[in-house]
């Protein structure tokens, strides 16, 4: 009788509902579709999970829970695996698509995508989940909530300038658009003062928002994006994850002697750090010496701003983490004893080049 060497359990989550798919792997290697279920996104369905795992599972072996981070509908059933002990990953949906596309699959149904999840987690190593931090996930559903009131508020304000600008203004349309205006605006005044209530009643996020705030360009707010998107840096290994996470990575296009595509940053990462990244840049490139030089060499070299503040903001996110790692403040006179770049990077690096 052949021995079974991993079980995984994929889940294809929804709204409402949930697909799973238990699969097993055999000493030889091979997989085998044992069961599939479809639980409701309640209470009720997490308990018809727990009694289904019992009847189908081989409960010598840890199950391995695979799912996909599917906006918010995936959290409360990863939340309940969690506290019971179980293994759970998150991946990200382009990544389960590109790894889909290495299986023989010419459909696409729940139940597909669930045992295309199980056979992902069968065959590669993913990275495990924990549930955020309560002090991190509640800031980043302010900072969250603020940029999305501050997005609203430019949208109305460019609507106004419009409208004023148009041949027939209309004034109650105006006063309904200014109203909106004040009304975002203290709104966005109120999530500031709840966010900044938050960190002063916890000293030590206290302290170390003061100490990576040294980092020139580096607001207050800034810092707490960094730290509420990262959960406190919990997950975060190296600064080559970091910079990964954040979609700030380089990607290159080039095969033979014929492709010489341009280096590129990926932009498959976390959209609220870089965005958060941009105007300290800005500020950096403006009051830090050390960033303005690079900036000045950047432009000088291939001619493109928005290239070279690119590299700043890559620059500043390093510099925040390793301050936040190391437990110190920022020198603008450090010199690294290793050797590189100012960019923080080996030199003839794919960074390098980007730069």
């Amino acid at each position: 009788m052949e021995q079974i060497t991993r079980q995984c359990i994929g889940i294809d989550c929804g709204m409402n509902e949930h697909v799973l798919c238990l699969s097993k792997m055999h000493s030889d290697n091979r997989i085998e579709v044992v069961s599939t279920v479809t639980i409701r996104n309640t209470n009720s369905g997490f308990g018809k999970l727990v009694k289904w795992i019992k009847k189908f599972a081989d409960l010598s072996l840890s199950p391995h829970f695979v799912m996909e981070s599917t906006g918010v509908y995936h959290e409360s059933l990863a939340c309940f695996l969690v506290d019971r002990g179980w293994l759970v990953s998150v991946v990200l949906p382009n990544r389960a698509k590109y790894f889909a596309k290495t299986l023989k699959f010419k459909t696409s149904t729940d139940k597909v995508s669930a045992q295309i999840l199980a056979t992902m987690g069968l065959e590669k190593k993913l990275d495990l989940w924990s549930k955020p931090d309560p002090l991190y996930n509640e800031l980043r559903q302010l900072t969250r909530e603020r940029d999305q009131l501050v997005h609203e508020r430019t949208q109305i304000k460019s609507q106004i300038h419009a409208e004023k600008n148009s041949a027939w203004p209309n004034k109650s349309s105006l006063t309904r658009m200014n109203h909106r205006v004040r009304l975002l605006t203290q709104q966005i005044g109120q999530v500031g003062t709840e966010i900044d209530r938050i960190v002063a009643g916890n000293p030590k996020l206290e302290q170390t928002v003061k100490r990576l705030t040294s980092v020139v360009g580096a607001g207050k707010l800034t810092v707490v994006t960094i730290l509420a998107e990262t959960n406190g840096f919990n997950l975060i290994r190296n600064k080559k994850q970091l910079v990964s996470y954040a979609g700030l990575d380089v990607v290159e296009r080039t095969s033979g002697i014929s492709v010489r595509g341009k280096s590129r940053i990926s932009h498959k990462g976390n959209k609220y750090l870089r965005k958060c990244l941009h105007f300290p840049a800005l500020t950096a490139i403006r009051h830090s010496k050390l960033h303005k030089n690079i900036f000045a060499r950047l432009v000088g070299k291939h001619g493109i701003k928005m290239k070279a503040a690119v590299a700043i903001q890559r620059k500043i996110l390093v510099l925040i983490y390793s301050i936040w790692k190391n437990g110190t403040e920022y020198d603008p006179n450090f010199k690294s004893p290793n050797l590189k770049n100012e960019l923080g990077q080996p030199k003839g690096s794919a960074l390098t080049e980007l730069a």
